[in-house]
């Protein structure tokens, strides 16, 4: 497409120039005009260059040359124009055409590249010294490359580097053209890389409804679209064995005779078109060590014969108790009966249902030989190392704390191994002294306390309870020095100072409340009131004992709530849960809080605030997790009587899975220090486990079960033991259970 400019131009050239024409035709065709120019008029016009005192003869001009001077001097007003024309031999102008260089540079079909590879990824010859083969087929070496220094002092030197880019065939930089660089600007102006491309251009309708005389594509029909007719195959195909063999099929019969499928001179073996099913003189099939043969009929006995003995024969209470027993409970099928001639016997009435039954022993019950396998059964036992080799571990009942009137849910030891803490359905927290058994004290609570759970680090003697949806902070200063109660009521109440406190949320998750003056009294610091009326399970501390995060099963997505102590500061970390939740839990070493559903746990990470892990249980209900003090492995109880031991490094699923218990699992924990681990149950039972975990990641952990805890306590309406925590520093472990005991094991 023209523009309009463009068509004005064009037009105008062609006037001109058919004027042109008509000027050296008119002066071609008039004599007398060339015969007053050849004598030598001395008149001169405005548009001829012809000067005074020049003589021109017939030698020196003649028609055509003088022809050829008018056209240049008139194709020379035409300064618009580009072309240049000259006469040709029929005597028409004719367009100049520039020169065609002998030198073959332009035409960049016939170059002869330098690196005669080939159009192939150049990435192949990374690891190779040269880049291609010449025409003689000698290598092409890549040519040598300096340092990074190297190529800045040789662009500082070179004033093209900024336009030359590095071809990779020849492995040399070449300096871009003006076209080139053109080309780059306008795509990166977001132009169309040429000039004159129009992208408006009106559309060619190359499929019209209109049916075109000439159509576009006018191969011929292939040859594959041919269908003979079957007529004529059939003539062919009897022609053919009529007079000559195909060469293909003589061919396809040397290559059956060569690979063996067809033997000369053998007879074929006729193979039969029905086979009896019952008959043991067909041809024995070849033996496989698996198969068992179908057992064959049972010979007709004399009591299958027309006329069988008198003693064979039933009598009439015989054959009125055959016919009163079930047909599966007769020892015959038949009843003996005696014919005077073999004429006389009729047809055996259940020839067909007889027939039909051995028909479906013989396909439906196919016989495969089982060989027992002699394994002694001593071998199939892993090989364990002896308890003894694995103490210390708890193996006996030694104190009892005796007490609460109700059932004993949750028990906490502290971080120093001095103090134990528990709650009760009794509506009660007692603080218990390890070693003697002695009450200290006790706390009377609102509702039935839930969980209990002292604050990680000794520089704070606090711990954290739960009742309905409340959550309260308790400092026992009876239990420490002043200067420490003092340090920890700072540290509990130094949040109602935060100024972010009083600013009004948008959603309110909590309520952080100072307590009553009685509260106070009692050591109650702070009360944490949540919005949700549901009850909270669970309360798990972060190791730096300044975050501890509340589990609600039932609240929805307000089950898990992570709370920042010093900053009375609540936060939601999910907008919405997947599942219900069961139990959370901190990592002890890295930034990752675990979440256990009925199902899952998942993995998250704080940092990254994203799910890096799901681990997948195989249980049906997940009761409680506890991980290893190095981090890598954790462990699960069920509701459905399994423990699952995890790998982290190794696999989403259960390293181990043990079922020891008869009833429910309530909890499960690890040791702080030593390799131990258990679980306890509503049967009654503790299970004390040997868990090494090596440093070494090839070898795989150790688990050994080394001891049952039991006739400690008792099992009441079908709950047994309830909360079981090992401690912190010696092999004891401490439970709680339904029957309102709480029992020390060393």
């Amino acid at each position: 497409m023209l523009s309009d400019e463009e068509d004005e131009e064009e037009i105008d050239f062609f006037k001109q120039h058919s004027e042109n024409e008509e000027s050296i035709h008119d002066i071609m065709n008039s004599g007398e005009e060339n015969d007053n120019f050849n004598n030598g008029t001395s008149g001169e016009s405005d548009n001829d260059e012809y000067i005074a005192g020049d003589s021109l003869d017939d030698d020196d001009l003649d028609s055509r040359d003088y022809v050829e001077k008018v056209f240049d001097d008139v194709s020379s007003e035409s300064e618009n124009t580009q072309e240049n024309y000259v006469i040709g031999a029929d005597g028409n102008p004719r367009k100049i055409l520039p020169e065609i260089d002998p030198v073959y540079d332009s035409d960049s079909s016939t170059e002869n590249p330098t690196n005669t590879v080939g159009n192939i990824p150049m990435e192949w010859y990374d690891d190779y010294p040269h880049i291609g083969y010449n025409i003689d087929g000698k290598k092409i070496m890549k040519p040598a490359k300096g340092d990074e220094l190297d190529k800045f002092l040789e662009n500082m030197e070179d004033p093209d580097s900024w336009i030359s880019v590095k071809d990779n065939l020849t492995q040399q930089n070449v300096k871009l053209t003006n076209e080139e660089l053109e080309i780059i600007h306008r795509i990166q102006m977001g132009s169309y890389p040429k000039q004159d491309y129009d992208p408006y251009e009106p559309t060619v309708e190359w499929f019209t409804s209109k049916t075109e005389v000439m159509p576009l594509n006018a191969t011929p029909e292939p040859k594959r679209r041919f269908i003979p007719s079957k007529w004529e195959a059939k003539r062919h195909e009897y022609l053919t064995k009529l007079f000559t063999i195909q060469p293909v099929k003589i061919m396809k019969l040397v290559r059956a005779i060569r690979q063996g499928h067809i033997v000369p001179g053998k007879t074929q073996i006729q193979k039969p078109r029905f086979y009896n099913l019952w008959n043991d003189t067909d041809q024995p099939h070849e033996e496989h060590p698996m198969l068992i043969p179908a057992p064959k009929t049972k010979l007709p006995d004399h009591e299958e014969s027309y006329n069988p003995p008198p003693e064979y024969l039933l009598t009439e209470k015989e054959k009125k108790m055959w016919e009163e027993m079930d047909p599966e409970d007769r020892e015959k099928n038949y009843i003996p009966q005696k014919y005077s001639c073999l004429r006389a016997v009729p047809a055996y009435n259940r020839f067909i249902q007889e027939r039909f039954d051995r028909c479906l022993d013989l396909y439906l019950a196919p016989r495969v030989r089982r060989n027992k396998l002699n394994i002694d059964p001593e071998s199939l036992i892993p090989k364990l190392p002896n308890p003894k080799d694995l103490q210390p571990f708890p193996t006996s009942l030694t104190l009892s704390y005796d007490a609460h009137t109700g059932r004993v849910r949750c028990i906490s030891i502290d971080p120093t191994g001095l103090w134990l803490i528990s709650g009760s359905d009794d509506k009660t927290i007692r603080l218990w002294e390890i070693i003697t058994g002695r009450c200290v004290k006790t706390w009377e609570i609102e509702d039935i306390v839930h969980s209990v759970a002292w604050c990680p680090i000794k520089e704070v003697c606090a711990f954290a309870f739960s009742c309905t949806n409340k959550v309260g902070i308790i400092s026992p200063t009876c239990i420490c020095e002043e200067e420490v109660a003092i340090s920890t009521t700072q540290y509990v109440t130094a949040g109602f100072d935060n100024t972010q406190q009083n600013v009004e949320q948008k959603s309110k998750l909590v309520d952080w409340s100072k307590p009553t003056n009685q509260q106070n009294l009692n050591g109650i610091l702070v009360i944490i009131q949540h919005v949700h009326d549901k009850t909270i399970k669970q309360i798990a501390w972060h190791k730096k004992g300044d975050y501890f995060s509340t589990t609600a099963p039932d609240a929805g997505n307000q089950g898990i709530l992570i709370h920042h102590l010093t900053k009375h500061q609540t936060q939601q970390p999910f907008r919405k849960t997947r599942g219900i939740i069961q139990s959370a839990m901190f990592h002890p070493i890295k930034p990752l809080f675990f979440v256990a559903t009925q199902r899952y746990v998942r993995i998250y990470n704080l940092m990254k605030q994203e799910l890096t892990k799901t681990l997948q249980a195989g249980v049906k209900w997940i009761s409680s997790l506890d991980i290893h003090p190095m981090g890598d492995n954790i462990i699960i109880g069920s509701y459905d009587k399994k423990l699952c031991w995890f790998d982290l490094d190794l696999s989403s699923k259960p390293y181990k899975t043990l079922r020891y218990h008869t009833k429910a699992i309530r909890n499960v924990t690890y040791h702080k220090r030593l390799p131990l681990f258990a679980s306890c149950s509503d049967d009654g039972l503790i299970q004390i486990f040997h868990g090494m975990v090596y440093n070494d990641l090839l070898q795989n952990p150790l688990i050994v079960p080394v001891k049952i805890l039991k006739d400690g306590h008792q099992v009441v309406n079908s709950l047994g033991v309830l909360d079981c925590e090992f401690h912190p520093t010696q092999p004891w472990i401490i439970s709680s259970g339904a029957d309102h005991t709480i029992n020390l094991w060393t």
